[in-house]
């Protein structure tokens, strides 16, 4: 049997893919979310971390629907197309320690690789540094995939090993609708909610949950990543998921001018800082992490929504990093990198280092 036409794996589907996500993300800004981060994957899931008490800094709790809604989109698609896979068993524990010091990078920059974009987009020049970390990073990573880096195979499992984070997503969806927050009150039965700070600022919840929905129908059809972007750039000369990329930026910068969100410069962006070294040693910290788990943080929730079952792991070991990296001082605020997160980036960029070098099979 032929196999099905999928318009959104073409290079027009591509761009059409990061076009939508450039005019969705800055208007989910303009909806409520906070300043320059109308989409953080990072962001967002330091935020769940949060809102469950993972971690106690008041100013980022919040569960974020879109983040509920690119796993069940990504699921939903799976299963329309069929392709719904439940798989596991590809070093899970390394996918996890990769996952956390993924997550601790990222929040020494204050961004993923789709909330640099974003910034970028918005006219924040620290948003420069970060993205060539995360070019870097990637390049590292590279390096590694040239020399023979495996984390070996994954193995079909039972489909129930496939719905577990969908249903830890969906679970988080449900305690929202039981336990809503009580206006002014920063603890509503079993969640926690910033009263003040980015976790504060929200749009709807039902906005922010259909256009999750409809980023992850569409992101698990596309393949959309933005590592995956440079990673196929440096290792294939592929420029296929790059252009879905340029078409992120090029509409997201037209969407904030259009809405008056654009303020070019590099001082008092919001939620972010300007020790430029450090934003980009975040970003090389993350972008090699993604690279050696193959995919951006955005795709390794669209691949544990179609049963992935190792992404699923990297996701939780990114909420437990978000976790660690507030209750220990790590990750960065507007007045510049974490007590001890200078000292976790260089540890972190060690233990990935030493993950890609004893993790090569001969060529």
């Amino acid at each position: 049997m032929a196999a099905q036409w999928n318009f959104f794996a073409t290079r027009n589907g591509i761009i059409t893919v990061g076009a939508v996500i450039g005019v969705l993300a800055p208007l989910l800004q303009k909806f409520g979310n906070p300043g320059n981060m109308g989409i953080c994957v990072a962001c967002f899931e330091r935020d769940i971390a949060g809102g469950v008490g993972l971690h106690r800094a008041a100013v980022v709790q919040y569960i974020r629907p879109e983040i509920v809604g690119f796993v069940l989109g990504a699921m939903l698609a799976a299963y329309l197309f069929k392709e719904f896979r439940s798989r596991a068993g590809s070093a899970p524990i390394v996918r996890f320690i990769l996952g956390m010091f993924a997550m601790i990078g990222a929040l020494v920059f204050l961004g993923c690789p789709w909330r640099a974009l974003f910034r970028l987009a918005a006219g924040d020049g620290n948003a420069i540094f970060g993205l060539l970390g995360l070019v870097g990073g990637v390049g590292l990573g590279v390096l590694f995939f040239k020399s023979g880096y495996n984390l070996g195979r994954s193995q079909a499992t039972y489909a129930s090993v496939g719905w577990l984070l969908p249903l830890v997503m969906l679970g988080l969806l449900i305690l929202m609708l039981l336990f809503p927050q009580i206006p002014g009150k920063d603890l509503s039965g079993i969640l926690f909610y910033s009263v003040k700070g980015p976790g504060a600022q929200h749009a709807p919840l039902l906005i922010s949950l259909g256009i999750g929905l409809l980023m992850g129908v569409i992101c698990q059809r596309s393949r959309f990543c933005t590592m995956g972007a440079f990673r196929d750039l440096l290792l294939f000369r592929q420029v296929h998921l790059l252009s879905g990329i340029i078409a992120l930026l090029v509409t997201a910068f037209i969407t904030n001018l259009v809405l008056s969100q654009f303020k070019p410069g590099f001082e008092n962006q919001p939620v972010a800082h300007t020790m430029e070294l450090w934003n980009f040693g975040g970003m090389v910290l993350a972008g090699l992490a993604f690279a050696l788990a193959g995919g951006c943080p955005g795709r390794q929730l669209f691949l544990a929504g179609e049963g992935d079952g190792d992404a699923a792991v990297f996701v939780l070991g990114m909420i437990v990093g978000a976790g660690i990296a507030h209750n220990f001082l790590l990750a960065s605020s507007p007045q510049g990198v974490g007590q001890y997160g200078i000292a976790a980036v260089i540890i972190g960029l060690l233990v990935c280092l030493g993950i890609g070098f004893t993790m090569r099979q001969k060529v």
